[in-house]
């Protein structure tokens, strides 16, 4: 279901999506409402499902996985009994950062961060191409990802 939200509400999770840590006051200050009705409107915002989560923003490299890739994934047959349970994999590796399922000659996008290329390497053998269900794997190297907010 689609989300209808005003300007207030719209201004409230634009400025969250650049900050997530805004504390109430402040919030309400960017958004030119009381507090008392931003935090009410953030309540609601969280309560319909518009708001999902919070999440921090980790410097990869910093983890130890500076090498990121989109690996590109066919699975045959192309069918919920498979499908699910393959989502649900990829999920479950550690590497794993996000997973679209997509149109056109792929069938998943999968964005890993890895220690190095070798590390790569053992991924998309060991992990991908090994499945019964993976038909073809291309992997590409990202030399940058840079995440919008807001």
């Amino acid at each position: 279901m689609f989300a209808v939200l005003d300007s207030i509400d719209a201004a409230i999770v634009r400025e969250l999506q650049k900050d997530a840590r805004l504390q109430n006051k402040d919030l309400a200050e960017l958004v030119n409402v009381a507090p008392s009705t931003c935090v009410v409107r953030h309540r609601a915002l969280r309560e319909r499902g518009v708001i999902t989560g919070y999440h921090a923003a980790v410097d990869l490299a910093a983890v130890g996985t500076p090498v990121q890739a989109m690996v590109a994934v066919r699975i045959r047959p192309h069918t919920r009994d498979i499908v699910e349970p393959f989502m649900n994999y990829v999920l479950s590796l550690p590497e794993t950062l996000a997973l679209s399922h997509v149109t056109g000659p792929e069938d998943f996008l999968v964005h890993v961060a890895v220690a190095d290329v070798a590390h790569l390497q053992r991924l998309v053998l060991d992990r991908f191409t090994n499945r019964r269900e993976v038909a073809e794997v291309h992997t590409n190297l990202l030399f940058s990802h840079i995440r919008k907010h807001g």
